[in-house]
């Protein structure tokens, strides 16, 4: 009867982590990892490119705080859109609001869509539809956000305690109440946490979307690329880093003193 079942569960085990393994292995030889020469060459190249990028070129830095601003603003915009949008598609993705299950389908659906399409792809063809600017550069970085957002909060719901929303719906209450006055409230604390994190996700995102037109401080760390001024690159991305510590460090003080 066992060997009706298949193999017993160690033996599976073992198969599926020689699998996994076989499966690395071939990715690792796919990409070049296992081409030593290729590795050490890549290595002396490295060496002699950091020799370059000192020292910094920071004589520039009144300029990239503007870009860094809109940066700031795109990653802000973005992550409040995907939150006003991400309701909605929570309501009707959750088990227990779902209007229909046909309705939930679709809506989980439109959910692993958005998530599939990358932010630069999406950067890129709304550049082309509205032109450059920090406007495609939030909006791509919204419709990516919701496909995530929105399938956590959906999944955050049906993981709720049932009872509180079972005894509303025993009062005549609909969806949209039991939505509102028990699914959000008990919730909260953990799509707080959700959109806090997104929102520093959008913050590097941000940055390179500049590379696309998008706008933003990105935008002039690839013009000093292409330049080849590599002592700027270096100032550019020390200044990255530090308003990008900034902006996780105010995150998690945000979401310390919320979710209290």
């Amino acid at each position: 009867m066992g060997a009706a079942n298949g193999p017993p569960p160690v033996r599976r085990v073992h198969l599926l982590l020689l699998a996994i393994g076989a499966a690395v292995a071939l990715s690792c030889w796919q990409v070049g990892l296992f081409d030593l020469q290729r590795l050490w060459d890549g290595a002396q190249g490295l060496g002699e490119l950091l020799g370059e990028l000192f020292p910094l070129r920071m004589q520039r830095w009144p300029h990239w705080l503007l870009p860094l601003w809109e940066t700031l603003c795109m990653s802000v915009a973005s992550t409040a859109l995907a939150v006003v949008l991400s309701l909605p598609m929570a309501f009707l993705a959750s088990r227990p609001t779902a209007p229909h299950p046909l309705i939930r389908y679709l809506a989980r659906g439109v959910l692993n869509l958005l998530r599939a399409l990358p932010d630069l792809l999406l950067a890129l063809l709304l550049v082309a539809a509205v032109g450059f600017g920090q406007l495609p550069g939030a909006m791509a970085l919204a419709i990516h956000s919701v496909g995530m957002v929105g399938k956590f909060m959906a999944e955050t719901m049906e993981q709720a305690d049932p009872d509180p929303a079972e005894a509303l719906f025993s009062t005549g209450a609909d969806r949209l109440q039991v939505f509102v006055h028990v699914l959000l409230p008990q919730c909260w604390p953990s799509m707080l946490d959700l959109v806090f994190y997104r929102w520093e996700f959008n913050m590097r995102s941000a940055i390179v979307l500049g590379a696309v037109g998008a706008g933003g401080i990105g935008t002039e760390l690839i013009s000093a690329l292409r330049l080849l001024d590599y002592g700027q690159v270096t100032a550019l991305l020390l200044v990255i880093f530090l308003a990008v510590a900034l902006v996780d460090q105010l995150s998690s003080q945000c979401r310390q003193h919320l979710t209290r």
